[in-house]
């Protein structure tokens, strides 16, 4: 009899899902085409030749030098030359540019007699990406030329080559970025902000299903299909969905490590597994919602304001260690920061699984918090009573 209950259930929940769009276009729709708008706009993975400025007061064999080095780096692009401090400031100002380089007057000739003089550069960081490309490429450029003129100068004097190297370079640093060596930004972004869209869309279509039954007053027939048993109601309706989330989670993540070659350091079962939990723990979440607020237009701007805010509390953007207590507190009641755990720990690091257990259980803590407050919600449904 149960059996019955659940394909009549399941049966009644697709017939729903095909006569509205709005779960095709949750489910399907917004999660496919928002992976493939991150992948195409992060293709490249890091921006290359930002647009930039050079203004040469000097205009000397030295400071010409120093342009061709600056226009040889791969992530500046010197597209426009200015005559004066305020046109480059114009150009920086109207979104031309991202920055500029200003090489003073008599640079060449102060630089030859031992007067230090100064270079200047200027980057846009309302921009961040870019300002911070650009911001790297003419510092590197302003140290190099630096100890170029400390070295030719030391030379000059009669100090020995090594020792000049020593002096300008004390200490040797080797830089070995681990997990993403390329520091490809469509990496960490696409494998952050794509799964953290699918557990917002998964949350918001779960309030959904279950609240718009105690607005359009269809509960009592949806228990009845159940013969009255809470578990079966929940089971019928959310199956269909999460099969179909967890096809499409599947799916893009064949995109992310099988067509875009991400770094996938595990057995590809594993972040299969944790895509899994995850959507089932966001279900969890929703319904755990829905029992404290029956409502439907409360409960979906709850979750919908909880998945938002998981793309910051999460520890995406910003580490959770270094927030405040009483926000990153909130960070371990939120799936995505497990699922995110998941993936830095076994895909990009490849450690052993058994250090991240703990958030595997996690997540298969969110539907058993969902089990114990099922006993608020069967009430709602056997006496529905919408509240606008």
């Amino acid at each position: 009899m149960k059996c019955a209950s659940l394909i009549a259930v399941i049966s009644r929940q697709l017939r729903q899902m095909c006569r509205q769009p709005v779960y095709v276009v949750a489910m399907l729709v917004i999660p496919l085409i928002m992976a493939l708008f991150f992948l195409s706009l992060l293709g490249p993975g890091l921006p290359d030749r930002t647009p930039t400025a050079i203004v040469d007061l000097d205009n000397s064999s030295m400071s010409r030098e120093i342009g061709r080095n600056l226009n040889a780096m791969s992530t500046i692009n010197i597209s426009h030359s200015a005559d004066s401090y305020s046109q480059a400031i114009d150009m920086m100002n109207s979104g031309e540019i991202y920055g500029f380089f200003l090489i003073p007057d008599n640079f060449e000739q102060h630089t030859i007699a031992g007067l230090t003089p100064t270079l200047s550069y200027y980057c846009n960081m309302a921009y961040y990406i870019p300002g911070t490309l650009t911001y790297k490429g003419f510092k590197t450029i302003a140290v190099s030329t630096s100890g170029a003129v400390v070295k030719t100068t030391l030379l000059n004097v009669g100090v020995d080559e090594r020792q000049v190297e020593t002096m300008l370079q004390p200490i040797v640093i080797q830089d070995h970025p681990l997990g993403n060596p390329w520091t490809n930004y469509a990496i960490y972004l696409c494998n952050s902000f794509i799964p953290g869209l699918i557990a917002l869309m998964v949350m918001m279509i779960t309030a959904y299903s279950v609240c718009i039954e105690i607005k359009q007053h269809t509960s009592r027939q949806w228990l009845s299909t159940a013969n009255g048993n809470i578990y079966t109601a929940l089971i019928g309706k959310l199956l269909p969905q999460t099969v179909i989330f967890i096809i499409v989670g599947t799916f893009i993540q064949s995109l992310l490590w099988g067509y875009s070659h991400f770094p996938l350091n595990c057995n590809p079962l594993t972040m299969i597994t944790a895509m899994m939990l995850l959507i089932v723990a966001c279900q969890a979440f929703a319904l755990t919602v829905c029992c404290i607020v029956p409502n439907l237009r409360l409960s979906l701007s709850i979750v919908s304001l909880v998945g938002i805010l998981s793309f910051s509390i999460a520890g995406l953007s910003f580490p959770v260690e270094s927030m405040y207590d009483s926000i990153g507190i909130f960070s371990h009641i939120i799936p995505l920061r497990h699922y995110f755990l998941i993936y830095a720990d076994q895909a990009l690091n490849g450690i052993d699984i058994y250090y991240s257990r703990i958030h595997f259980v996690a997540l298969l803590a969110f539907p058993l918090v969902a089990a114990m407050l099922m006993w608020r919600l069967k009430p709602r449904l056997s006496n529905p009573v919408y509240i606008p």
